[in-house]
């Protein structure tokens, strides 16, 4: 086939695409206006998030057989459409989930033990103790929203801390520590959001959701950031129904993720940054190089499984 890299991903997908006698050409650089003239000569094309795969392109597009995204959303592909013409769509999620999972338990033990506090403290010659006592994990009750490729590599790695994992995906059946949100909303001590975004998961946690837990939680968001609606957040946070927050996604960024959107900053993002009780890091919990190769590695199998 012949097959266009519109982003630019790890080389190990092009190579193994050549070695089964697929044609790659990286073109990378060029506008959307330049790429439309040209997508209709290509029957694969490669993506990460430079921008949406729409029913228009799809549509230009018509010797198109896979979307192959680097990456575990395809937020940004129109799927239901592509499939409807038969075109197939592939994404890696198992290229990123062990990154995820490590970075989910470094931001909640950063923010639980005040290390980021500690830290900036002591390298100004202050010597707090009893002011920076953390909390424990263990004892604890975990709740994960969402139980694919990252909701499980989360709960495999959470057994170590002997902490009690609950677990809710409305679209699966029989997984492991599986139970009902209304548990989880009267159990819960820390939640984190594992979740694609769609129609239904969008602003999921708001006012409402968060008033329904019983305790007041921790929350961690590795997902997507409009999951959260912000200002919600920062009221919680504010009010204490929220005890911290680890973010490594935030509403403000721009459609690519590569940067916030600068025209979208709004008051809540600066109490964000300015929190003791909030961990913030700009979307790289899936963005180790390890899982940067293990995500192109993914795609070539998929994609060869199916057409080679």
């Amino acid at each position: 086939m012949k097959i266009i890299a519109i982003d630019s991903v790890h080389p190990v997908l092009y190579e193994e695409l050549r070695k089964h006698g697929h044609t790659v050409d990286e073109l990378t650089q060029l506008s959307r206006e330049e790429l439309l003239s040209i997508l209709p000569q290509y029957e694969g094309f490669i993506i990460r998030s430079k921008f949406k795969i729409t029913k228009e392109i799809i549509d230009l597009s018509i010797k198109l057989k896979f979307i192959a995204r680097s990456g575990s959303g395809l937020e940004n592909i129109d799927v239901a459409y592509a499939k409807s013409k038969g075109i197939e769509c592939f994404n890696s999620p198992e290229g990123n989930r062990d990154a995820v999972a490590e970075q989910v338990l470094g931001m909640i033990l950063m923010l639980i033990n005040k290390l980021k506090i500690a830290d900036n403290e002591v390298r100004n010659g202050i010597w707090k103790r009893a002011e920076n006592r953390g909390i424990e994990l263990k004892g604890k009750t975990f709740a994960l929203i969402g139980y694919g490729q990252m909701g499980s590599a989360v709960a495999q790695r959470l057994q170590g801390f002997d902490v009690k994992i609950l677990t809710y995906d409305k679209y699966k059946n029989d997984y492991p520590f599986q139970t009902s949100m209304e548990e989880i909303f009267a159990e819960a001590d820390f939640v984190s959001l594992h979740l694609p975004l769609t129609e239904e998961t969008t602003y999921l946690v708001n006012e409402a959701w968060l008033t329904k837990f019983k305790k007041n939680i921790f929350i961690i968001n590795t997902s997507r950031g409009k999951c959260v609606k912000t200002n919600d957040l920062v009221k919680a946070l504010q009010s204490g129904k929220v005890r911290g927050a680890c973010l490594d996604v935030l509403e403000y960024e721009a459609v690519s993720f590569e940067k916030l959107d600068t025209q979208k900053l709004p008051e809540d993002f600066h109490y964000l940054i300015e929190s003791d009780k909030v961990i913030l890091s700009p979307h790289i919990a899936g963005w180790t190089h390890e899982s940067y190769e293990k995500l192109s590695s993914f795609l070539a199998q998929k994609i060869i499984s199916k057409f080679s």
